[in-house]
């Protein structure tokens, strides 16, 4: 067990090896700098992804990563493209809300519905289980109350004040 491990790990030693040899042999091109493709065309400036295509000026420009959102003063939300020439900006952000919204609001409703779907379940089990100890209580009670009638009419037959019909009034003797 202990050789396999030993021979796993010099197989992954030789393999980030090559890699490294892999990576170090091939240089990346460095990227054209955006501000050479100015006043060419959109779809020219946006094959960079470091680049963005602002309409008003017809420049190209570096898109500024320290912002998520470009600011006003490199380019309008409207005016500005990035990744695809026919989206803009502006565009993109209300589209993104409102689907953000939309799954949200389901995510939100499919709890919802999950927990009253769990709790209208727990209820039936819950209402179920009491009926079953309401008509377990009740048969035991019907039990009792015919063993007491049992016992009083034992008592009554001993002393002999049975009466026959049990609406009649007992004469008194």
């Amino acid at each position: 067990m202990h050789g396999l491990s030993a021979s796993s790990a010099r197989a992954a030693v030789l393999l980030c090896a090559l890699f490294a040899a892999a990576g170090a042999q091939t240089p990346t091109p460095a990227p054209a700098s955006c501000h050479l493709k100015s006043n060419s065309s959109c779809a020219e400036c946006l094959q960079n992804v470091a680049c963005l295509w602002c309409i008003t000026n017809q420049q190209c420009v570096d898109y500024p990563v320290q912002n998520v959102l470009p600011p006003s003063s490199v380019c309008a939300l409207h005016d500005a493209r990035w990744g695809v020439c026919w989206v803009n900006f502006q565009i993109l952000i209300i589209t993104m809300s409102v689907l953000a919204g939309i799954v949200v609001i389901s995510v939100v409703v499919c709890c919802l519905c999950c927990c009253c779907k769990c709790e209208r379940i727990g209820n039936k089990r819950e209402d179920a289980h009491a009926e079953r100890q309401t008509r377990a209580r009740k048969s035991r009670q019907k039990a009792r109350r015919n063993e007491m009638q049992l016992r009083h009419d034992e008592i009554r037959q001993k002393y002999g004040i049975a009466k026959d019909n049990p609406y009649a009034r007992m004469d008194a003797h």
